[in-house]
């Protein structure tokens, strides 16, 4: 089965939800035209690391920045995910949220590891749940940004049937290079589909570099950006996972009796 999947390599304005949003509605016509079924917006995509203020721009789930996507995705008929604050009971998140042509929200994942280096640990909490997301007539493992160098999510979400790894980001240039091998190595070792979308532009001192990816089961490049904003798109055929398997049973040679006693 063939599925289209479309990157918003986007730059972002810091705390300006409204201005990034108009600009995102733009990305999202696009990406419906071209028959895309998923769209995917990068890491805090409405308000980019503006964390000193992000218990005021953060929204709770069903509301605000989460309704007006909700609405563009049900508007055009397409899947539509990305990162944003969340605020829920008090506290805030860094939360990846997928949202259903119908509208209807179809998978939800809170930033497990939280990036010190651009202060996440300060300014939110972490999540404590690892979320598939059937969406698209796929099954979709979520995480976000440096979640990437942690490859326990992923074989967790390979071994429960995901089949892509959706992954949005503000990965700093001066560490590109990481980002390009870590997801080249998450596909190879888990045999899925990886599409991620990194953020491009300047805040404050730290730059982004773009380079958002789909990437093969085996470990080919399909479509990757520069450093520019663009909109990217790439057609995966799903059927490509279970060809990739049979050739090379990574899956059914993994011996979890052996790894369960050092772990």
């Amino acid at each position: 089965m063939n599925l289209k999947i479309s990157l918003c390599q986007m730059d972002i304005q810091l705390g300006a939800p409204e201005e990034n949003l108009h600009r995102v509605e733009r990305w999202v016509a696009s990406a419906a035209r071209g028959g895309s079924g998923i769209l995917l917006l990068p890491e805090l995509w409405s308000t980019g690391y503006d964390l000193a203020n992000a218990s005021t721009l953060a929204d709770p789930l069903g509301s605000g920045i989460f309704s007006e996507i909700s609405r563009l995705a049900r508007t055009h008929g397409i899947c539509i995910g990305g990162s944003t604050l969340e605020k829920s009971e008090g506290r805030v998140f860094n939360t990846f949220t997928i949202y259903g042509p119908d509208g209807s929200l179809q998978g939800c994942y809170r930033k497990v590891h939280l990036f010190r280096l651009m202060a996440e640990d300060t300014w939110l909490q972490p999540g404590d749940q690892l979320t598939i997301a059937e969406t698209a007539s796929t099954k979709a493992g979520m995480s976000i940004c440096y979640d990437l160098r942690f490859p326990e999510i992923f074989r967790f979400y390979a071994a429960n049937g995901a089949q892509v790894f959706l992954i949005p980001a503000e990965w700093p240039a001066p560490r590109i290079e990481h980002w390009r091998v870590l997801l080249r190595a998450r596909a190879i070792e888990n045999q899925v589909f990886v599409a991620a979308v990194n953020r491009v532009g300047k805040t404050n001192s730290n730059m982004f570099a773009g380079c958002s990816a789909v990437i093969s089961p085996w470990g080919e490049v399909i479509v990757e950006g520069g450093s520019d904003e663009s909109l990217l798109t790439a057609e995966i055929d799903l059927d490509e996972i279970t060809r990739a398997r049979q050739k090379i049973n990574i899956q059914g040679d993994r011996r979890p009796d052996v790894y369960r006693r050092y772990s």
